[in-house]
C-alpha cells in the first residue's frame, strides 16, 4: 500500500509517493533519478550509496524510505553551488586525484562531508574513521585522506579558496 512522504531534499521540500518496502536508495535513484548516489552491494558494505540524513551520513541502500519523513536528506547533486560551483570538497578531490574510476566518489565526498560539517580540521585518523565504510579500489585512499584534508583547511579559513 503506497504512502505519500515529507521530507526535504537537497534543500528542496518535497511530497513523494512511496511503498513502504523501499529502501532510500530506491527512491533516489529510481524513482527520483538522482544517479549520483551509487548503488552497488546493497548490503551496507561498501559505502558507494553513502548520503547525508539529518547531518549523518547513512548507507541508503539501507535506510528505509519511511524514515525519511520529515527529515532532510542531501545527495551528491545537493553539494553544487551558485551557478555549478563545485563544492570546496568536490574540486578538492580533483586537484588531488581522488578521483580515479570516480564509482566510490560520491559516497566518499558525502562521508567527508557529514565529517566537516560536524568537526572542520579532524586528524587524519578521524578522516580514515569517517570513510572507513566506504570502499575504493583504485586509489589506495591516499590522495582521498589528501583532499579531504585540504578540503577541510579551504572550508575552516586555513587554505585556498
Amino acid at each position: 500500500m503506497k504512502k505519500v512522504i515529507s521530507f526535504v531534499l537537497n534543500g528542496d521540500p518535497m511530497e513523494v509517493e512511496v511503498e513502504p518496502h523501499w529502501t532510500l536508495l530506491y527512491l533516489l535513484r529510481e524513482r527520483l533519478e538522482l544517479t549520483g548516489t551509487k548503488s552497488a552491494c546493497e548490503r551496507g558494505e561498501c559505502g558507494a550509496c553513502t548520503v547525508i540524513v539529518d547531518g549523518k551520513a547513512v548507507n541508503a541502500c539501507l535506510f528505509p524510505v519511511m524514515e525519511v519523513e520529515d527529515k532532510a536528506v542531501q545527495t551528491i547533486e545537493g553539494l553544487l553551488g551558485e551557478g555549478n560551483e563545485l563544492h570546496p570538497l568536490q574540486r578538492s578531490f580533483l586537484e588531488n586525484a581522488g578521483v580515479q574510476c570516480g564509482f566510490c566518489t560520491p559516497g566518499m565526498i558525502m562521508s567527508a562531508k557529514a565529517l566537516l560539517d560536524e568537526n572542520r580540521r579532524p586528524t587524519e585518523e578521524e578522516i580514515r574513521h569517517a570513510i572507513a565504510g566506504n570502499m575504493c579500489r583504485c586509489t589506495g585512499y591516499v590522495q582521498i585522506v589528501r583532499s579531504i584534508k585540504q578540503a577541510s583547511e579551504t572550508m575552516s579559513g586555513g587554505g585556498r579558496e
